[in-house]
């Protein structure tokens, strides 16, 4: 374990992924600070975990609350503040039991399989008119597979699935893309909020009105979507009040749209820097499923989640108190040498993917199936429609560090 008193080179390193320079490549970043075991900054009341094994165990730990706003950190923050804070959006991301799995259980009852696998004609559908569009307009040049497939997918498909009107869907992605941002550890690395904070709070309260007014519509006339699934979901008596429909709501437009446009587009550009792992999937679609999960663990959507101590807990030998904030850096944890072999190597056909990138036990991505669905549809259907493709140039990224992801990936088909 590392300490961090006077020795300032470990917080240096972490510092160093808030710097959007680092975004293109954090994975140096990222494998040093593995290299230097767990980082324990008592001051800050932060211990950041980086190997597979401590992130898997924090992530299964009875003690591992999700509740950010029990952390010392926050409390101390929200202390130092002058005003009430706004209210925010709400996400069962940040629940803990009873409540989450109260919330999630019912949840379920509407975002069953056989829901996401009858999406998949729609999907089918979506995909080939972007790529029908991606053809038309590579005839003169390159295309850009965020803006042209990889972004309006996702939000096309959670807005199909929430009943969204169609014509709203450009004022989702904004949000969404705030929003996706406000996930970035910036109180915890520096104990200052993002300098977006206050765009961040009013997208979140212009999301909250929209989807409430939207849950009035869809009481008074209910349709075959998963809104009007969550307000008439109801077991033993129980249902789901409007606070807990926007929280879920706001859960599959941000964590679902943001993280799944990253998974299709970071594996279109892992399978280009791998040109056979391009032919091989546009021959062979059986092979999706490999891609995705590669990319999950090569380069995930996610790069890291937060936890706070609900009591005081040990992982390996390190002691954290009740209320201190654990940093969980997945994306180093899945190039840790201990997991997977040839960590830094992108191969789909190696005899075992370990990845904790959907999270685990009781945080498990409810929207893992969707995610995959998505991501599967895609890139088959890409890697055969254009089996030519290539780079037209470096790909240029997001500021986001949590979900990292691309801005432009520009591609000659």
């Amino acid at each position: 374990m590392a300490t961090v008193t006077d020795d300032q080179a470990p917080q240096a390193l972490l510092m160093q992924l808030l710097d959007p320079a680092c975004r293109a490549d954090p994975y140096p970043s990222y494998n040093r600070i593995r290299e230097l075991g767990p980082l324990h900054l008592p001051e800050s009341n932060l211990t950041v975990f980086s190997s597979f094994a401590d992130c898997d165990e924090v992530l299964r730990h009875p003690s591992t609350r999700s509740d950010r706003t029990n952390s010392t950190i926050t409390q101390r923050q929200l202390e130092a503040e002058s005003g009430p804070r706004p209210r925010g959006p709400a996400s069962f991301l940040f629940l803990d039991p009873p409540d989450h799995t109260r919330l999630r259980r019912l949840v379920s009852k509407a975002f069953v399989p056989k829901v996401v696998k009858a999406l998949e004609p729609d999907i089918a559908a979506l995909v080939d008119g972007l790529l029908d569009d991606m053809e038309k307009a590579g005839a003169s040049g390159s295309v850009d597979v965020i803006a042209d497939l990889a972004y309006p997918l996702p939000v096309a498909v959670i807005c199909r699935l929430l009943g969204v009107p169609v014509e709203d869907e450009p004022k989702f992605s904004h949000a969404s893309g705030l929003l996706a941002a406000s996930l970035d550890p910036f109180l915890a690395l520096t104990g200052h909020t993002s300098d977006l904070f206050d765009e961040q709070m009013k997208a979140g309260i212009w999301l909250n009105d929209y989807l409430r007014d939207l849950i009035d519509a869809r009481r008074t006339a209910p349709g075959a979507d998963l809104m009007s699934a969550l307000i008439a979901v109801e077991e033993s008596g129980d249902q789901l009040t409007e606070d807990e429909i926007v929280a879920t709501c706001n859960l599959l437009l941000i964590a679902g749209h943001e993280t799944t446009v990253n998974l299709i587009a970071n594996a279109t550009l892992a399978m280009l820097r791998h040109p056979s792992q391009w032919a091989r999937l546009g021959a062979d679609a059986s092979r999706v499923a490999a891609i995705i999960e590669e990319t999950m663990r090569y380069d995930p959507p996610v790069q890291l989640v937060g936890r706070i101590a609900g009591e005081d807990m040990t992982i390996g030998d390190i002691t954290i108190p009740a209320g201190d904030t654990m940093l969980l850096l997945l994306a180093a944890a899945h190039r840790d040498p201990a997991a997977n072999e040839r960590p830094e190597e992108f191969d789909p056909a190696r005899e075992s993917i370990r990845h904790i990138g959907f999270g685990k036990g009781a945080h498990f991505c409810l929207g893992a199936p969707l995610a995959r669905l998505e991501a599967s549809v895609a890139l088959s259907a890409v890697t055969a429609r254009f089996p030519n493709a290539r780079l037209a140039a470096d790909p240029v990224y997001k500021a986001n560090l949590t979900l990292r992801g691309m801005s432009t990936l520009s591609v000659v088909i």
